[in-house]
């Protein structure tokens, strides 16, 4: 890990870092941070104190040979997102190192960062056209409906576990759940999702392989998109595909992408973190079991201590500009640290009220905030109070300092988490070992969208009608 910037020696950072004068800085320009190395992902909250103490807003390495800066406090996160996209453009094509070729093609960074055709990466009208369309279409999701799915789902992926004794929950239980729910909701056969979901593990773990990975991803979305034009149905896709914003093929691989990728690896992430504090934290361990304090309580914790998404949604400024002494160049990619922010000191006088506190910014904020954070909670809790319920007595497997962190920039999770239980008989309500799902069949009405928003770019209308929302 580089050492604090005051003992470094005075000098320019590597090729695509970025100047830097920081109110607590000795040198003009502290060589960046890396935040990314087995270093990093076994102890992350070491480097954002270190970084905090750079500054508001820091230098950082990404990935190798990828420079940019980071938030580190909780008003600076806040005050990026607020002033987004008046101030800080989230459009990529403004990063400089990358309009000038100095991203190396296979970093797995650029994966995570580069323009796409979503409404992630875009600003003003066409951002606001691509978003309407993920709003509307998530809207038409029955959440009583999703929540017997998660537990039809997850009650079927722990009969398999059940009579063993034993498991690892992220392998057994939290990867898999995110991917059948989702897809069902999106009405994807098996062998497509499968493939989707596969490629965005790799690109969230930043793998070297990414720019592969990111192929296998775009071809596997096209792949559902072209499916669902021939054969729409009562699903996600289906409703994107027949929204107003009529999104060409290209659009609708992106948006496949944005809220699958949103919604799978960043919930098992979630579920892990919330699993792990439950099995093995005597502040909620005790009173989840007895039923003294609810699981959406032990998830808030979680949501501000260990976010799933911990530092992304680059930001770049439009002008120079000034905050609190640090000086921003346009065309610099600042990353927003959600786990900075949540845990930064200043909020120390609330850390004892989190509980039902939901100013934390795990989900964002601002017009590029989470557009469905209900979902994603429906999701977890439903999915953690079913393992709760059907395998008593959870312990770790292993003492808590041999866990392993997921490596990568992104998201913050673990990749394996063994556990032991007292062995339970399968559900009478499920088939032992079957976790396959299938799309229900569509009803003859159509559903009533928002209001259309006025178009950016040239749409193709939808090859049929839409159908109507039912249950999955």
């Amino acid at each position: 890990m580089t050492t604090p910037h005051s003992s470094l020696p005075q000098g320019s950072p590597p090729a695509g870092s970025c100047p830097y004068s920081g109110p607590s800085s000795a040198y003009a320009r502290p060589i960046p941070i890396p935040i990314h190395g087995p270093e990093f992902s076994a102890n992350p909250r070491a480097t954002y104190a270190q970084l905090r103490a750079i500054g508001p807003i820091a230098p950082v390495e990404i990935a190798p040979g990828v420079y940019g800066y980071i938030t580190t406090t909780y008003r600076s996160a806040l005050y990026l997102l607020r002033n987004t996209p008046e101030k800080f453009a989230k459009d990529p094509h403004h990063w400089a190192a990358l309009r000038a070729g100095q991203v190396p093609a296979d970093s797995p960074a650029l994966m995570m960062m580069q323009p796409r055709d979503n409404a992630l990466w875009m600003d003003g009208s066409p951002h606001a056209r691509l978003r309407q369309s993920i709003t509307d279409s998530l809207e038409l999701v029955d959440t009583h409906a999703l929540a017997a799915t998660v537990t039809r789902i997850a009650d079927g992926l722990i009969d398999g576990i059940a009579p063993q004794g034993h498991a690892d929950l992220v392998r057994d239980l939290t990867a898999q759940l995110p991917m059948q729910v989702l897809f069902e909701m999106f009405g994807s056969p098996p062998d497509i999702g499968q493939r989707i979901v596969q490629a965005l593990v790799k690109l969230f773990d930043t793998a070297q392989d990414a720019v592969q990975a990111n192929a296998e991803l775009e071809a596997a979305c096209l792949e559902l998109a072209h499916l669902k034009r021939r054969q729409p149905g009562v699903d996600v896709t289906s409703w994107l595909l027949a929204h107003p914003a009529w999104l060409t093929d290209a659009e609708m691989i992106q948006q496949i992408l944005l809220v699958v990728g949103a919604g799978t690896e960043p919930s098992t992430n979630l579920m892990s973190n919330a699993l792990l504090l439950m099995i093995d934290d005597e502040r909620f361990s005790g009173n989840v079991y007895a039923g003294v304090q609810p699981v959406g309580e032990a998830l808030d914790h979680v949501l501000w201590e260990d976010p799933p998404m911990a530092n992304y949604c680059p930001l770049y400024p439009r002008y120079p500009d000034t905050y609190d002494g640090v000086q921003l160049q346009p065309g610099i990619p600042i990353l927003v640290s959600f786990a900075a922010a949540n845990s930064d000191p200043a909020l120390a006088a609330t850390a004892d009220r989190r509980t039902g506190n939901r100013a934390h910014l795990a989900f964002s904020a601002g017009v590029h905030g989470c557009p469905a954070p209900d979902l994603a909670r429906i999701i977890s809790e439903t999915a953690v109070e079913r393992v709760l319920d059907r395998l008593p007595d959870l312990t770790l497997a292993c003492p808590r300092d041999q866990l392993v962190r997921r490596p990568g920039t992104f998201h913050s999770g673990w990749v394996s988490l063994p556990v032991t239980y007292a062995p339970t008989a399968p559900s009478a309500a499920t088939t032992t070992g079957d976790t396959s799902w299938t799309p229900s069949a569509p009803p003859p009405a159509a559903p009533s969208f928002s209001t259309p928003p006025q178009p950016t770019s040239t749409p193709r209308p939808p090859a049929s009608a839409p159908t109507a929302p039912q249950p999955w």
